[in-house]
């Protein structure tokens, strides 16, 4: 079975089953695309047809795009990887490690043993975290009025550590404060710097914090999968008006955007001659930067996300924008490949072994889902085994 029918078998028995509603899904190699498709609904029951420019919230898929960036700051001399952050966002200094609760409810904290880094924050190991994994950060956010991130407000960032920087791997806010200092050193807002550096060289023309009339008319609603299995339409959407971008999760985008993204970094850095990343940089993107910290399970602490973790049982650390397998997965994929994933179940991989990069696509919480996580692995299964 050639690619393409292999693939298009996998995708729309998802859909006909039931599994999703609509999936999108576009394969590269280093030279171009090889594989593009899209299957089902926009929306369940809208007769609305999934399309290869339909429009959707890519969540933390965000995450690789605003390291990169704050990786050209590095290499423009605007950053340094390893430099006190609060150098460049002085209420990064302010920060605290959380150490329990007093009688009232509220955090008690203590300052942390060393300051919080740019290399820190790109690999999830400065301490910071997100409530939907972690029950502490929901009674933090109940006691002093602090918002989810995803209403975009500056107080969301307001959260203490977990643990001292560097001693942990811990999945939350670090790329918010990473895109906020993209911020400070370019003095442009985290979406015209993105605009400038990376969409418009690229041709990411369908990629934005801000959905644009043309990115409405394509735009996919989310869904959620009850406690009974069944999928119904749950509108949910960034603030469009943000107090701030969320450099680690405000992104809306195409598949086929996302893709010129991969290529990006599967071509060392460029992609139709414009140079994105020196070509080190770009190595160093599948690389482990956080030591001897490795990636775990996430524990499902509200019902928009199950249980998290890609691979269990093989080991896992994070470059300066990807989490990185050490050893080879049972979808095909080598030791060395990167990868991440979106909130509302979208996922993608870079494979520099083979020269192969994949994203698939859908808008389904809670995150991890039962039906729409395996369908991701089908898919990948399908190329390897197709290529």
């Amino acid at each position: 079975m050639n690619l393409k029918s292999n693939i298009d078998s996998v995708l729309s028995n998802g859909v006909h089953s039931g599994s999703v509603p609509g999936v999108i899904a576009a394969v590269a190699n280093r030279e171009g695309v090889i594989y593009e498709g899209a299957f089902g609904e926009r929306s369940l029951g809208s007769g609305s047809a999934m399309t290869n420019d339909t429009v959707c919230w890519i969540a933390s898929m965000t995450k690789a795009i605003t390291s990169v960036a704050a990786l050209q700051c590095v290499e423009r001399g605007l950053l340094k990887l390893d430099d006190p952050a609060k150098n460049i966002c002085p209420e990064l200094g302010d920060v605290g490690v959380l150490t329990g609760f007093d009688e009232d409810g509220k955090p008690i904290t203590r300052p942390p043993k060393r300051d919080i880094t740019l290399r820190q924050l790109l690999t999830h190991s400065a301490g910071f975290s997100y409530e939907i994994w972690n029950t502490d950060m929901q009674k933090v956010q109940a006691a002093l009025e602090i918002p989810s991130v995803t209403e975009c407000k500056n107080k969301a960032l307001t959260l203490p550590l977990l643990f001292d920087p560097g001693e942990g791997w811990e999945y939350g806010i670090n790329i918010d404060w990473a895109g906020k200092m993209i911020e400070r050193v370019s003095g442009q807002t985290l979406g015209q710097y993105l605009s400038a550096h990376i969409f418009q060289p690229l041709g990411m023309f369908s990629t934005g914090f801000k959905i644009t009339e043309s990115m409405r008319q394509r735009l996919a609603t989310t869904h959620l999968r009850g406690p009974d299995g069944h999928l119904a339409v749950f509108p949910f959407e960034i603030p469009q008006q943000p107090e701030f971008e969320m450099g680690g999760g405000g992104l809306y985008s195409t598949a086929g955007d996302y893709l010129k993204f991969l290529r990006m970094v599967l071509n060392n850095g460029q992609l139709g001659g414009e140079r994105i990343l020196t070509p080190e940089g770009a190595v160093s993107l599948g690389m482990n930067h956080m030591g001897d910290c490795r990636v775990y399970n996430l524990k499902a602490a509200i019902p928009l996300t199950n249980d998290a973790e890609f691979f269990p049982g093989v080991q896992k650390s994070w470059s300066l924008a990807f989490q990185i397998n050490h050893e080879a997965t049972f979808t095909g994929r080598p030791a060395g490949g990167m990868m991440w994933a979106g909130l509302a179940n979208s996922y993608y991989w870079i494979d520099q072994t083979t020269g192969l990069a994949g994203v698939y696509v859908t808008q389904i919480f809670p995150f991890a889902d039962a039906k729409s996580l395996p369908l991701f692995y089908e898919f990948e299964k399908a190329v390897y085994q197709s290529h």
